[in-house]
């Protein structure tokens, strides 16, 4: 496998990652804009983030499924014509609700963006480069976080909120014509001689994964009433999942891969450092502008380093992946997150905003060399017929942390402040809450880092159809 065959394909999985990594960031500046423009409330507006990050979750692993069933070239094809699509009618939305559904739309296609250049990379990339390819669409991922807010800010300015999405649309064509070109068709492997859909398991997993996306919105997305109940019908669901892929001929998730002990610790650990990531996303910001009295400005510019580091140390982890394995860099990643944790928790309180850069400089890379090595483990032994499903489920369990931090860590730096009017707080009270939140994400990531080593000597096998 010649480089110039593999970097055309790596060309067009980069522009894939990057603009379902853009779709999350760029909406974020235009919250305020919509909430003036159709005159809604907050609980409404936020929906223009949630449909999209819902959508996501709830469809991922069926998108994974279906590269492995009908191609990943031709899904991923088809998941990039969806979101251009979508793309438009969110910048033609003539309502609130239009474009809300329009972002819904967009989901079901960044689901595909999301899942299955994971899955291209293993078949067009040989297995000692697997590492920096991954670690080249951390990097792109990173990239799309750091500039969405910039570039919208920027774009919604001069051009109007509808501009940010029609943006969207224009690169994701790009994108589109990239793929048909680059990336190459791959055999499907069918199972007995044809695709075979478990069509209840899934619609049972949508189910599932839409209640738990509902419960970690917050009460504000959803009434009380619903609220409390949400998490029970959660469990309820899941079980039900689990019964029907029990007794399914071709379940849409094998118990194969759920007894795997290696891959559920991978998927684990996967889920616990997404999480912690979120964390510093949605806490850092409060802590910035209440105890530090830092602008809105100053703010967005402190948080973009983190991105930033991101963006250039994922290249870097993904080499250091090829060329000493898996595991060391594993290691090294999580030993590295709960160390930048500690720091997070302490410097600021100490030195400030320099505190707090340094920290997020220690902290950032440790993620990316997390991100590239647990995602080569899991993927660069998988089966051919299984790769797109893996691909899948890495992205929901990245997913599935992204809300838990969103809703858990949020609430975990409420409650230690002790009042829900953070402005009427003190910096001292503040600080101590955004210590205590970051000792505890500290502590969640140790768990992952003990689940992973604990079990280092397991290395992750694929048999009878795993």
């Amino acid at each position: 496998m010649n480089i110039r065959s593999t970097a055309r394909p790596l060309v067009a999985l980069a522009g894939a990652t990057l603009i379902a990594s853009l779709a999350v960031s760029i909406a974020t500046v235009t919250l305020p804009v919509l909430s003036r423009e159709f005159a809604a409330p907050i609980a409404s507006v936020q929906w223009v983030m949630l449909a999209y990050l819902v959508s996501t979750t709830v469809t991922i692993v069926l998108a994974g499924h279906l590269g492995d069933q009908l191609g990943n070239k031709r899904v991923l094809v088809i998941g990039t014509a969806a979101f251009a699509i979508a793309s438009v009618i969110c910048a033609a939305a003539p309502t609130l609700g239009v474009l809300i559904a329009g972002r819904a739309m967009q989901g079901l296609g960044g689901a595909v963006l999301l899942s299955l250049p994971l899955s291209v990379v293993r078949q067009t990339t040989s297995m000692d480069r697997t590492g920096s390819a991954l670690g080249l669409l951390g990097t792109m991922s990173a990239i799309g976080t750091a500039l969405g807010p910039s570039v919208g800010g920027i774009v919604i300015s001069e051009f109007g909120w509808r501009a940010a999405f029609g943006g969207l649309a224009v690169f994701s064509l790009v994108v589109l014509g990239l793929s048909v070109q680059f990336i190459p068709e791959m055999d499907v492997r069918k199972r007995d001689g044809g695709v075979r859909a478990d069509w209840l398991g899934a619609g049972l997993l949508a189910i599932t994964l839409t209640l738990y996306a509902l419960a970690t919105t917050g009460s504000h997305a959803v009434p009380n009433w619903i609220s409390v109940s949400l998490l029970p019908s959660t469990a309820l669901a899941f079980v039900a999942f689990m019964i029907a892929e029990l007794h399914a001929d071709a379940p849409f998730v094998p118990f194969s891969i759920l007894r795997n002990k290696p891959i559920v610790t991978a998927l684990s650990a996967n889920l616990l450092v997404s999480t912690t990531m979120m964390s510093t996303l949605v806490v850092g910001p409060f802590f910035l502008s209440f105890a530090l009295g830092l602008s809105d400005v100053s703010v967005g510019l402190v948080m973009a380093i983190g991105p930033v580091t991101a963006a250039l140390t994922g290249v870097l982890a993904g080499r250091a992946t090829d060329r000493f394995g898996t595991q060391r860099v594993i290691a090294l990643g999580l030993i590295e997150i709960v160390l930048g944790l500690a720091c997070l928790a302490i410097l600021p309180r100490l030195l400030g905003v320099i505190g707090y850069i340094v920290a997020l400089m220690v902290l950032t890379p440790g993620f990316q060399f997390f991100i590239a090595a647990n995602s080569t483990r899991v993927l660069l032994p998988t089966t051919a017929d299984q790769r797109g499903l893996l691909s899948g489920l890495l992205g929901l369990s990245r997913n599935l942390g992204f809300m838990t931090g969103a809703s858990v860590m949020t609430a975990l730096f409420s409650a230690a402040v002790g009042s829900d009017e953070i402005t009427k707080s003190s910096p001292n009270v503040i600080g101590s809450a955004f210590t205590t939140t970051f000792l505890a994400a500290a502590a969640a990531t140790l768990l992952a880092a003990t689940l992973m080593l604990v079990g280092k000597a397991r290395r992750i096998k694929f048999e009878d159809g795993v």
